[in-house]
């Protein structure tokens, strides 16, 4: 069951029902909320199906813009990780979601197909505490190194005193 295009941007469906027919097994929903290209996926497929964006003559996402996390406290599977795509050629954008358990938030780290996701990747690491297994520096890249939790995280305590830093010699 595929996604059905707007009258305005007609094709924006098109990687949608590509990656539902190409990843039956590895795509768990997929959907056009406002207009945005969006599906869920399952964390062990999540770098086949961004090899396949990336490289498919028909979706051409070149470009990683961003990388995001979000936390639903309470859920099951507490963190969203939001990937962020836009094929030039085709000028479609897609989001793709991996949904990721509390106990040990982790997916594989997509650096080795787009170097972009270095920062990104460190970025939610050190808000969010969601370890990408595989990144080649994977450390704290907003916050200081003795920073102590992730501070966009909904249960983070907001009076929470921090250890303190002197001058580095």
């Amino acid at each position: 069951m595929g996604v059905e295009a707007s009258e305005e941007e007609p094709d924006q469906a098109v990687p949608l029902n590509l990656l539902k027919e190409y990843f039956p097994e590895d795509v768990l929903g997929i959907a056009m909320p406002q207009g945005d290209a969006t599906a869920i996926v399952r964390p062990e497929a999540l770098r086949k199906i961004m090899e396949f964006l990336r490289d498919d003559p028909r979706t051409q996402f070149n470009f990683l813009v961003d990388i995001t996390a979000v936390d639903y406290l309470g859920r099951k599977s507490r963190f969203d990780v939001v990937y962020h795509m836009l094929s030039l050629q085709m000028r479609r954008r897609i989001r793709i979601k991996v949904r990721l358990e509390e106990g040990n938030p982790s997916v594989e780290s997509i650096t080795s197909l787009w170097g972009s996701a270095d920062w990104l990747e460190r970025e939610v690491w050190d808000m969010f505490g969601v370890r990408f297994t595989g990144h080649p520096n994977l450390r704290r890249i907003l916050m200081y190194e003795e920073f102590q939790g992730h501070p966009l995280r909904k249960d983070y305590p907001v009076n929470k005193r921090q250890p303190l830093i002197g001058p580095r010699n």
